[in-house]
């Protein structure tokens, strides 16, 4: 059963590399309500990318479920299941200006060119790039390449936008200015999305839900207070956060020798 708050449901997906005895993501569940952010948290080679990869059907998965408003992924092109990506990367396609890889999804689909221009001119009011529509990828900044990105995939209308760590490749202050305009963006829009992250700041103060994980297993879930004031394991009371940590049994040394 789909739980009735759930938009996109992800049930025991797994999935192991060839060559490769453990697995990159092992029997992932988690259920995420309409319009809100899941981010992804752990370090490098936890899952999360995988797990995400699955999601958009990049990468398939041994195993498992993905549900979209109660639909079944399974066995759905990565084209029909209207899912925007923005990759760490950002992917944009050199050859080409703003205006024309904003427009590539809409293309692909065989959208007409009036709806096609409209769709166009809203993103890039949207975004801010006003003056840039025929500036080439090569031309523009680090934030300005971000942005023509987070519009190619919003471009499309999608149902869940899907976050490859988006913010890794800037620098420390643009990193919080376009952390801060993809949040307000996605609240604004009421877009469910994924963000993939291995920055502990950067997922507790963008997130509805943190997922964190290691070793491809999802080791918590909660909001950003569940996850900080009461993990779930010793491995997440260290990754988030910063704590000292003490035996029981040296804890309650401390505690009789303050009583004495």
């Amino acid at each position: 059963m789909v739980d009735a708050a759930s938009y996109l449901t992800i049930r025991n997906l797994h999935k192991t590399y060839p060559g490769s005895e453990v697995p990159a993501v092992a029997d992932a569940s988690l259920m995420l309500e309409r319009g809100r952010m899941l981010t992804l948290l752990g370090p490098s080679g936890c899952g999360k990318t995988t797990l995400l990869r699955m999601l958009a059907g990049l990468t398939l998965p041994e195993s498992g479920l993905v549900l979209v408003g109660g639909r079944s992924m399974v066995g759905v092109p990565l084209h029909k299941r209207n899912m925007g990506m923005v990759f760490q990367s950002y992917a944009l396609f050199p050859h080409l200006n703003v205006t024309r890889n904003i427009a590539f999804g809409l293309e692909v689909r065989g959208l007409n060119e009036t709806a096609r221009r409209k769709r166009v001119g809203d993103m890039i009011d949207l975004m801010h790039l006003g003056g840039l529509e025929h500036r080439r990828v090569a031309d523009l900044s680090g934030g300005q390449r971000q942005r023509v990105a987070l519009a190619r995939a919003l471009a499309i209308e999608p149902d869940i936008l899907l976050l490859d760590e988006p913010l890794a490749n800037l620098d420390v202050k643009l990193r919080g200015i376009m952390r801060d305009e993809i949040r307000s963006l996605q609240r604004r829009l009421g877009i469910t999305s994924v963000f993939v992250t291995h920055d502990q700041e950067e997922a507790l103060s963008i997130a509805d839900v943190v997922a964190v994980m290691s070793g491809g297993h999802i080791r918590q879930i909660g909001t950003p207070v569940e996850i900080y004031d009461r993990p779930a394991s010793r491995f997440v009371a260290s990754f988030v956060g910063r704590g000292n940590f003490l035996s029981a049994a040296s804890y309650i040394r401390a505690v009789l020798m303050l009583t004495v």
